[in-house]
C-alpha cells in the first residue's frame, strides 16, 4: 500500500492537494484524527486499497502531536509512506481567509485571525520538517496542482529527491527552501531589450549568461557546494532537499541556474525543477526584472 499524508497550515491548499490525489486514483480521507490513522490503514488494506491519501491537521486537535511517532512506526513496518506539508506566509493566509470568509479552526472570540495563524504555525512547527515542504504563498492553483503531480509520480528511484526552485527576491524567499543562493550580483539579461521577454530556458539568454565568466564561476561554485554536502543530507535520511536560486524577478538568471544545476545532478538523485515565477509550461514572455 502506498500512503500519502498531507498536513500543513489551514488555508495553504490542502484541499487542492487532496483533490489531485483523488483524481490520481487515491482513496482520500480528510480531517482524520491522527489516532485513527493506523485503524484506517488496516481497514483499507483489508479492503484491497493500494493507494491512500489522508489529510491530518490542526482540526484533529491535540492528537496531531502524536503524528511524528506514528509516521516513524509506519515506516519501520515497511509502509511506502510520503509526507507532504503545505505552508504559506501569514499575509497570504490572511488574504485567503478574507476572500473565502471561512473561519480558521483556532479562531474564537478571544483570538484574532492573525493570532490563530501564529498559534497554528507554532503547533505544527515540528511537522514541517518531516517530509516534503511546499510554500504555496505565490503559487497559482494550476502551478500547485502540477507540483503535487510531480510529488506523487514515482520514477522508480528511491532515496533523496533534489529539487531546484528558481524564484524572484522581489516576491519573497520561498519558505520551503533548505538552501538558498542569491545570483542577483550577476549580469542581468533584463536590461537587454531583445532578451527581456525571454526566460532562462531560452537559448539567447543562455548564450548571454554563459558568455560571462562570473556566471560560470558562481555556477560551478554552487554545484561544488551541493556536491560536497549532498551526502550529508542523504545520511540524514531526508526525502527531499530543496535548493532555492533567486534573482530579482525570477525570470532569467535564477531560471538558467536551476535548469543547469538540475542537469548536473540528474544522475546522482531524483531531480525536480520548479520555476515559481513562471507559468508551468512557460518558456518566455514573463515580465519583471530578473
Amino acid at each position: 500500500m502506498r500512503i500519502v499524508i498531507i498536513s500543513g497550515l489551514s488555508g495553504s491548499g490542502k484541499s487542492i492537494a487532496l483533490n489531485i490525489l483523488e483524481d490520481s486514483g487515491y482513496y482520500c480521507v480528510d480531517n482524520l484524527p491522527s489516532q485513527l490513522l493506523q485503524p484506517l490503514i488496516d481497514h483499507l488494506g483489508d479492503q484491497g486499497y493500494d493507494k491512500v491519501a489522508v489529510a491530518i491537521d490542526i482540526r484533529g486537535g491535540d492528537s496531531i502531536e502524536r503524528l511524528p511517532q506514528q509516521l516513524s512506526a509506519l515506516r519501520a513496518h515497511g509502509i511506502d509512506l510520503q509526507f507532504l506539508f503545505l505552508d504559506a506566509k501569514t499575509d497570504t493566509l490572511l488574504k485567503r481567509y478574507s476572500e473565502t470568509r471561512r473561519r480558521h479552526p483556532l479562531a474564537n472570540e478571544q483570538r484574532t485571525l492573525t493570532e490563530a495563524i501564529a498559534d497554528e504555525r507554532l503547533r505544527l512547527e515540528e511537522l514541517a520538517e518531516l517530509g516534503h515542504h511546499i510554500d504555496t504563498s505565490d503559487l497559482k492553483p494550476n502551478a500547485l496542482r502540477e507540483w503535487i503531480r510531480q510529488f506523487i509520480t514515482p520514477d522508480g528511484r528511491h532515496g533523496l529527491t533534489l529539487l531546484f526552485e528558481s524564484f524572484g527576491f522581489k516576491h519573497g524567499v520561498p519558505l520551503d527552501a533548505e538552501l538558498v543562493f542569491d545570483v542577483r550580483c550577476l549580469p542581468n539579461p533584463f536590461y537587454d531589450a531583445a532578451l527581456r521577454p525571454l526566460t532562462g530556458r531560452d537559448q539567447p539568454v543562455i548564450d548571454f549568461l554563459e558568455a560571462e565568466p562570473e556566471v560560470l564561476r558562481m555556477r560551478d561554485d554552487i554545484a561544488r557546494f551541493i556536491a560536497t554536502w549532498l551526502p550529508c543530507y542523504v545520511r540524514d535520511n531526508r526525502s527531499y532537499l530543496t535548493v532555492g536560486i533567486g534573482c530579482t524577478g525570477g525570470q532569467h538568471r535564477s531560471v538558467y541556474f536551476a535548469e543547469w544545476l538540475a542537469r548536473q545532478f540528474q544522475t546522482q538523485a531524483r531531480v525536480l525543477v520548479r520555476h515559481r515565477e513562471l507559468a508551468p509550461t512557460q518558456t518566455g514572455n514573463q515580465t519583471g526584472n530578473s
